[in-house]
């Protein structure tokens, strides 16, 4: 047994006979866990955290929350720890059940739904999330149940599901507007309302909660914050505004976040988008990989940008001719021969190129765009009219026989 481990089983299992003597073991127990995580132990941490139950036995519910959260919280400062952080709100959670703590253990069960999303483990949350929101309308909790909902609709978006997101979102509201909502719960369903808006192309509505949430997380100086301005930043770039960024990044809010590597991307990424320049903007994707590609929403909608971006080259380079290589597409637009074949057959079945590709010759032959012939459509308008004419006048008949 180690130095450490001994301590820790000494401080916790060392019969206390007084506040005084409780407050001296709280004091250790959280020395002993902060040296743990200056350390980057996680397994000491979930040691520490198991050993002290004992010591939580004989402490008021209120302040056995209260340390637990202040220990579990020393896990966000150790790299990788997020498995065992899982497997320690388990552990904990069993507990809490069987000592009848439920407000402890609801609080633990959110924390944990709220890893098993980092972790991608989406059906294990919504198992978990199904059984809490059970227990939680019989109790009538609204702050919990608020925060159940909100990470229900982060969840349901991760799988994809948006009805359901968007469902759980207004569940959320509803139960948030009953009660007084605390600054960072508020940002948190605005942050959500515009990742919804912006999954559903309403960027300029996005925008607004986004920017919402920026205020909101700024006032309190949360890092989350920065979150919310890359979501800014994204919009404006998405909306065809890429112009728009180096103004945002000069407000007084935003002047301390402009210098980050988070920022730069995205504004990288938006001179990219002005410039129209395809391999520029494959550039800031391989420089910036880890920035871009990390972040669900933005790899999401990046994707879509790219897309738009290829083709508007295509269109670009296609459009002064009537026969055209697909090989010499390719090179021009520095992407591979069956790429560009794909995107140019989908363009045409999209009519948004009007022509037809010649695999034989490997050519893409271009058409002009057909005009409209109104033709038909005026002569069966004619004809409405003339059937109610006769219509009329047939009634007219009718009345004077």
């Amino acid at each position: 047994m180690s130095s450490n481990d001994a301590l820790a089983e000494s401080v916790t299992t060392t019969p206390s006979t007084g506040d005084r003597d409780l407050r001296d073991q709280e004091a250790a127990m959280i020395k002993l866990a902060e040296m743990h995580r200056d350390q980057k132990n996680a397994k000491g941490l979930a040691e520490v955290i198991t050993l002290s139950r004992s010591f939580m036995s004989s402490t008021a519910k209120a302040k056995t929350a209260k340390l637990i959260r202040t220990l579990l919280n020393y896990f966000n400062d150790i790299p990788n720890s997020r498995q065992v952080q899982i497997d320690v709100l388990m552990d904990n959670i069993d507990w809490s059940k069987r000592e009848k703590r439920i407000f402890l253990k609801h609080s633990l069960e959110i924390r944990l739904v709220a890893l098993q999303l980092e972790a991608l483990q989406f059906k294990a949350a919504l198992a978990q999330i199904d059984a809490l929101l059970t227990e939680l309308k019989r109790l009538d909790d609204k702050m919990i149940l608020t925060e159940v909902h909100l990470l229900e609709s982060r969840v349901y978006r991760g799988i994809g599901n948006f009805t359901k997101a968007k469902a759980a979102l207004t569940s959320a509201r509803t139960a948030a507007n009953s009660i007084y909502c605390p600054p960072h719960l508020q940002a948190a369903l605005d942050l959500q309302s515009g990742v919804l808006h912006a999954e559903d192309k309403d960027y300029s509505t996005a925008y607004s909660y986004f920017f919402e949430t920026f205020e909101n997380m700024t006032a309190q100086d949360d890092p989350s914050a920065l979150t919310a301005l890359k979501y800014m930043l994204l919009c404006k770039v998405m909306l065809n505004l890429p112009e728009d960024v180096t103004s945002l990044l000069s407000i007084k809010l935003a002047t301390k976040y402009a210098q980050l590597r988070e920022i730069e991307c995205m504004r990288a990424i938006a001179i990219a988008h002005q410039n129209r320049n395809l391999a520029e903007f494959e550039k800031v994707l391989r420089d910036y990989k880890d920035e871009l590609s990390s972040d669900q929403t933005i790899r999401s909608h990046l994707a879509a940008l790219y897309d738009t971006l290829l083709q508007q080259n295509l269109l670009r380079i296609v459009e002064p001719y009537s026969v055209v290589e697909i090989d010499y597409v390719a090179k021009q637009v520095g992407q591979s021969r069956q790429e560009v074949e794909a995107k140019l057959s989908q363009m045409i079945l999209d009519k948004v190129l009007h022509g037809v590709l010649d695999q034989g010759r490997g050519c893409l032959l271009v058409y002009d765009e057909p005009e409209v012939d109104n033709t038909y459509g005026a002569a069966i308008d004619t004809l409405e009219q003339v059937g109610k004419v006769v219509d009329s006048l047939y009634a007219k008949t009718v009345k004077i026989a």
